[in-house]
């Protein structure tokens, strides 16, 4: 927002020293209302409590100021700004392109991406391209895009039937799903994968801790063999000698 001047008008409440009136309504740390006091009074308790005096009804006679720690008010203000950003639903509308004519893979292709925009919550503008002699046919694409209302009928319904639009055919199907549950379920299967991949990470981190006691234990082993294939070779020796 700017004045008449060319400045910048600032839209964060005036605090402490910024504060020009005589006197406040003033309300305490915790919520508690302490009365109108002198702007000079309200500014020492600020001091007291190491604390800031925001003004956050400068409209109100006299204006009312608060005690609060402003700059973590403004943080906490932010991180909730955020998260409802975060959360808000923009409604999306895709816009999927077909031909009369179309052959069946690329029909199962395109119904893959309508399906898609349908379960992230995102309506879908679908339009039948006519050229030449089919604008004369557009019963193909009226049953076309009937075909496709019904394959995608569990997640998406028809918000706007089929009409002729100069040499295309316009259909919009909407989806069952908000936008809000979509995200919502979107964000419960990625944190479901990564759980998931941080099971197997700690599994195949077990079996490696597992492996170099199997390998020690099959190293003593050998060792052990040897030295009995030792004792056996010796005494064979000494009983030679005697004969």
């Amino acid at each position: 927002m700017w004045c008449n001047r060319g400045g910048s008008i600032s839209t964060e409440p005036r605090i402490n020293d910024r504060i020009r009136v005589p006197e406040v309504r003033l309300v305490g740390p915790s919520g508690e209302q302490v009365g109108i006091v002198p702007l000079a009074k309200a500014l020492e308790l600020a001091q007291e409590y190491d604390l800031d005096l925001v003004e956050v009804a400068a409209s109100a006679r006299p204006p009312v100021c608060k005690l609060m720690d402003y700059g973590k008010f403004k943080y906490e203000s932010a991180m909730k700004a955020r998260e409802a950003r975060k959360n808000q639903a923009h409604t999306v509308i895709k816009e999927m392109k077909l031909r009369p004519k179309i052959d069946p893979h690329d029909y199962d292709t395109k119904k893959g991406h309508v399906v898609r925009f349908l379960k992230q919550g995102d309506k879908v503008k679908i339009t039948i391209m006519f050229r030449g002699r089919e604008q004369s046919r557009p019963e193909l694409g009226y049953r076309l895009l009937q075909r496709l209302a019904s394959d995608v009928e569990d997640l998406g319904f028809i918000e706007s039937n089929p009409k002729q639009d100069g040499r295309n055919m316009i259909m919009v199907l909407g989806p069952h799903k908000k936008k809000t549950e979509a995200m919502a379920e979107a964000r419960e299967a990625q944190a479901a994968r990564k759980a998931e991949r941080q099971g197997v990470a700690a599994t195949d981190e077990e079996a490696s801790e597992e492996a170099p006691v199997e390998v020690e234990e099959t190293a003593n082993e050998a060792a052990a063999s040897a030295e009995v294939a030792e004792d056996a070779e010796a005494a064979s020796h000494e009983a030679s000698a005697e004969a």
